[in-house]
């Protein structure tokens, strides 16, 4: 028995840029353990299973150490090889029933739209040494039930940053998220293309689930999104996650909701001879 995995980026419209998933079509439910050597295997941020079901796709996402309850971007990377390989009809609403419930799919405009919940930062105090493990001081400090949130002094500061990942590691939860007001939408004239006009920049790090920096990481905004949506006064945003790769998240607040939209691209097809 073989199983193929499509390679594909997710968040960006060039090779090689966003963050890239491993996507697995299952015909069957296979056992965690399975699973998991398969992502470590792929060592890339997240491995995708999917197995069809009656109603849309059961979706579960892998690090190449733990399985994780909520992922952007090989979300989208799924939507993205089902339309492509036919699996699903180009107009045709993608359902997963995840570890965080029902996720939605759709396109529109060019771009993959995903439904997620919405996970608002809640301030609390700043963690022991924080400071010292990011190498930056915070302006403010926020929590959701996954990550915590770090808001910075300005874009620079966040582009820079080369933080403790050994001491960010025993911060505990999923990983930490650092922004900063993008300063291409305090003055979009200075922008260079329409691509390059941003609301907020963002960088993820994840040393306690095996990835140091994330890419791009889309399930991030679902925190980001109300955080700055609040303090610009608008539900419709664009967010840019500085890392080496780099990539654009478009983000739409809707109450409890939030849509993230983006681009992707397949690179690789992978063949599992196990």
């Amino acid at each position: 028995m073989s199983y193929r995995l499509s390679v594909v980026d997710s968040f960006t419209k060039t090779p090689f840029a966003g963050n890239p998933a491993a996507v697995c079509i299952l015909d069957k439910p296979k056992d965690d353990r399975w699973l998991q050597q398969v992502a470590a295997e792929m060592n890339l941020a997240e491995t995708a299973f999917l197995v069809r079901r009656s109603d849309g796709w059961d979706l579960r996402w892998m690090t190449p150490c733990v399985e994780v309850d909520l992922c952007g971007h090989a979300t989208l990377a799924s939507a993205h090889v089902l339309w492509a390989d036919g699996h699903a009809k180009p107009a045709e609403e993608l359902r997963f029933q995840t570890r965080s419930g029902l996720l939605t799919a759709t396109q529109k405009d060019g771009l993959i739209w995903l439904d997620f919940p919405s996970t608002p930062p809640k301030e609390v105090p700043a963690p022991a040494g924080l400071a010292q493990m990011l190498g930056a001081e915070p302006k403010w400090v926020g929590q959701t039930p996954f990550d915590y949130l770090v808001e910075l002094a300005d874009e620079a500061t966040v582009r820079k940053l080369s933080p403790d990942f050994t001491a960010l590691a025993r911060l505990g939860g999923r990983g930490i998220m650092v922004t900063a007001l993008g300063t291409i939408s305090q003055s979009p004239k200075s922008a260079k293309s329409a691509d390059s006009v941003f609301d907020f920049v963002s960088r993820f790090f994840g040393p306690a689930v095996g990835i140091n920096e994330d890419p791009v990481t889309g399930s991030a905004h679902c925190a980001l999104s109300p955080f700055w949506s609040a303090r610009l006064g608008r539900a419709a945003l664009t967010g840019y996650q500085a890392s080496a790769r780099g990539g654009t998240v478009y983000t739409i607040l809707a109450g409890d909701r939030v849509r993230l939209g983006g681009n992707a691209v397949m690179v690789s097809k992978v063949e599992l001879l196990v």
